[in-house]
Formats: structure tokens, sequence, C-alpha cells
């Protein structure tokens, strides 16, 4: 690896504080407010601009480019998940005073299942370059298909992993406090919070599928491919909480990062004949989701009911 093994280390030390920390402060079970959520979510955001300067100034201002357009497109693809974890907090009616438990769980699951995918996507890529343009012709297909599906919503009922689980596992019918885990009748049965989990690691697990890739578009250093999605990841529950209320808004949203997903693959496919400058990635990117959110807000103020 370019990166020598100790700021692997430290990365993850820092990660894991933050992740004690906001365990702490989200003890006894309390519903995240809008405002707290606010604050963290500016607070993560504050922390990866400050993690992109240093970068600049221990590996230069590409490299904080790479990592800065990396991080914009995870955070923006992290987006259409919070689609997908209202859903599924409906569907199971999870009590908001456990939804941030559910969410911090998953997310730590989610940065183990993500450093895995980058680990092995780093080792194919560097033994086998001509996947990336695989990368780039599946990024193409799923943004295309994001784009056409529109505002079709996600069968919860019938998701192949919630269906396994009621079929082989043992589940109680009922929540058990915050437990994941229960004992009635001296059987151990997982309660409906662990499988709300459980789809929810699911359902990142796909995500983690089409956002990955998207950033080995923009660079193959492992390093600055992990930093950034884990950079992005950790500000995701707060976000759901800032956002979650608000996601039916948005109506163009999920048109934009289908656009995004299908530039990032156009662009990985035409990369051996046309450099596409990563200052220039970031600009397409950022003004795709632009337009995306200003024409939401356009539509919703002509069409209020809608």
């Amino acid at each position: 690896m370019d990166t020598p093994i100790i700021f692997w280390i430290a990365f993850n030390g820092v990660v894991l504080v933050l992740l004690a920390l906001d365990l702490f402060a989200h003890r006894g079970d309390k519903p995240v407010s809008v405002r707290d959520a606010a604050i963290t979510s500016a607070g993560f955001v504050i922390l990866s601009l400050l993690f992109s300067a240093y970068i600049w100034h221990w590996k230069g201002s590409a490299k904080a480019m790479e990592f800065l357009t990396g991080y914009v497109i995870e955070y923006s693809l992290s987006v259409d998940n919070i689609f997908v974890f209202v859903l599924v907090f409906n569907f199971f009616q999870v009590p908001a005073h456990y939804q941030h438990r559910v969410l911090f769980w998953g997310i730590l699951g989610a940065l183990v299942m993500r450093g895995l995918m980058i680990g092995v996507g780093a080792a194919l890529i560097a033994q086998f370059h001509w996947i990336l343009y695989l990368f780039g012709i599946f990024l193409l297909v799923t943004g295309v298909k994001m784009m056409i599906s529109g505002d079709e919503e996600m069968d919860i009922a019938n998701n192949p992993v919630l269906r396994f689980c009621r079929k082989h596992l043992p589940i109680s019918d009922k929540y058990h406090g915050h437990d994941f885990l229960t004992k009635i009748n001296g059987k151990i049965l997982l309660t409906p919070l662990a499988l709300v989990l459980i789809v929810v690691e699911f359902t990142d697990l796909i995500f983690a599928v089409d956002s990955i890739p998207a950033i080995f578009a923009i660079t193959q250093d492992a390093f600055i491919v992990y930093t950034s999605n884990v950079c992005a990841i950790l500000g995701l529950r707060s976000l759901y909480f800032l956002l979650a209320k608000a996601m039916v808004h948005f109506k163009y949203l999920k048109l934009g990062l289908g656009l995004v997903l299908s530039f990032i693959g156009f662009k990985m496919l035409i990369e051996y004949f046309v450099h596409v400058p990563t200052p220039l990635a970031l600009a397409v990117v950022a003004t795709i989701l632009t337009l995306a959110v200003v024409a939401s807000l356009i539509h919703n103020k002509r069409h209020p009911n809608d």
C-alpha cells in the first residue's frame, strides 16, 4: 500500500472514538431532534473538510481533490439510503426512540462490509485493470435504471432477505425494548428490531455495490477510497434524522442521482481515450445535484399538493 499502515490505524482509531462519543451522547433511547441532527451533520461535514485539508497538506492538492470528489459522490448517493430507511422504519413501525440504535449498529456493520469490499476491489483492480470498464458499464446501467424507476418504491414486504429470516429464524412477534434478542420460555428469539437491522444492513450492501465502484472511477488509491467512503457514512445517521420527513419533497433527487451514476460510469468507459480531470468531475456532480434540488423546490412551489 502507498499509505503507511500507521495512517490506517490512526484514521480507524479516530472513527472508533467518534462512534463511541455518538453512542454515549445518545444513551437512553431518546429520539434525535432535528436541531441535534443538524448540528451533528454539520460537525461531520466540517471534520471531513478538515481531513481533506490535511490530505492536501500531506499528499498534495490532487489527492485532496480526489478525496473531496469521492466524499461528495458517496454522501449524495447515501441520500438514497434515507429513502429506504424511511420505508423500512414505517413498514416495521419502529418507535422513534429506537431508530438511532438501529442506524448506529447498522452503520457500524456497513463500515466493516465496505472496508472489506474496498479491499477486494482495490486488489482486483491492481491485478485486472480492465475490471474498471465492467464497473463503468454496471454504473451506467444502474444509473439509467434509477432514472427510469423514478418514484417507484421498494417493496419491503417481498424483500427476499426479510422472507428468508421470517421463514428460517426464530422471531418474536413484538418489540422488547431496544433489545435485538429476547428469551421466551427458555428459547432465544430475534426481536422485530433485529429484523429491521438485518434489512438495513442488506440494503446498505446493495447501495455499496453502486457507490464503491463510483469512487474507484475517481481514484484507485485505496486509502482515499476508504476514507472518503467512511467519512460520508459516518454522517448518514444524523442526515437521516435531518431529512427523513423532508425526503418526499425532493421529487427529482433520484433522477439526479441516476444522472450522477451514469456520468461516473461514462467517465470510466472513456478514460482510456479522454481523461476527465477530477475537478471537472466534481463540478459536474455538484451541478447535477444542485439542479435536481432546485428543480424539486420549484416543482413543490408550483404544485404544493402534488
